[in-house]
């Protein structure tokens, strides 16, 4: 395993961790090309829980990333202080992040990963967590609607919030019982979603993002 990027995300990167918060970290790594045609092929991720550790072999990352998912596009936008390890093929990852974007997986990535918030808002398990676990889906789900609309707006993903504090006290104030300002929330995002112009183009620029996956499966043939 060659580890190409890796940082810190989560609640740290964003503004909002606690003194209970855990410190979440993702990261890319190429496994050795010649690994693909034996037997049994590399593991495409590896997580562990202690610490929280998520690594994706860079064929999956790039595919998640392509997809839209919000996690796996966070590593590529971090604060610089975020990130814990930075190779060439790293800082190449960062320079086409531009290229992993597209209007409507933005959109729906952004919309479907906060609705599955709300939903575990509404749900039991969610009430058997008690008021810290509803607040903090509650924190995910106003984070998500945010950073889906500024990236859908301008083409930038905001990483640490500018006002974690209101974040904070929507967790709250749902946990508490307003379960319908944060259903609000969702529609407003929808509406905003529906009316935005926004710059991103209609699908992504995968040519220039498998040009940068193949290279790194040429860098690490045998020599």
């Amino acid at each position: 395993m060659h580890l190409l990027l890796s940082g810190i995300v989560g609640s740290v990167a964003y503004g909002l961790a606690g003194p209970d918060s855990d410190v979440d970290r993702i990261g890319v790594f190429a496994a050795p090309t010649v690994a693909f045609h034996g037997l049994h092929p590399p593991r495409e991720s590896v997580v562990t829980t202690d610490p929280d550790v998520t690594l994706h072999e860079c064929a999956k990352y790039a595919r998640l990333a392509l997809s839209g998912n919000p996690t796996a596009t966070e590593l590529m936008w971090l604060p610089e202080e975020c990130y814990e390890t930075r190779t060439g093929f790293g800082d190449r990852l960062i320079g086409i992040r531009a290229a992993f974007l597209s209007a409507p997986r933005v959109r729906d990535a952004y919309l479907g990963y906060a609705s599955q918030q709300f939903r575990k808002l509404t749900t039991r398990d969610s009430s058997m967590g008690g008021r810290r676990r509803s607040a903090k889906h509650a924190r995910h789900l106003a984070r998500l609607l945010h950073q889906g609309r500024v990236l859908y707006a301008t083409g930038v993903l905001e990483i640490r919030l500018a006002d974690p504090e209101w974040f904070r006290a929507f967790g709250e104030r749902v946990a508490g019982g307003a379960l319908a300002e944060a259903e609000e929330l969702v529609a407003a995002a929808k509406r905003d979603f529906a009316r935005i112009r926004t710059p991103l183009p209609e699908r992504p620029d995968e040519e220039t993002v498998e040009r940068w996956l193949l290279d790194v499966r040429a860098a690490h043939l045998p020599r």
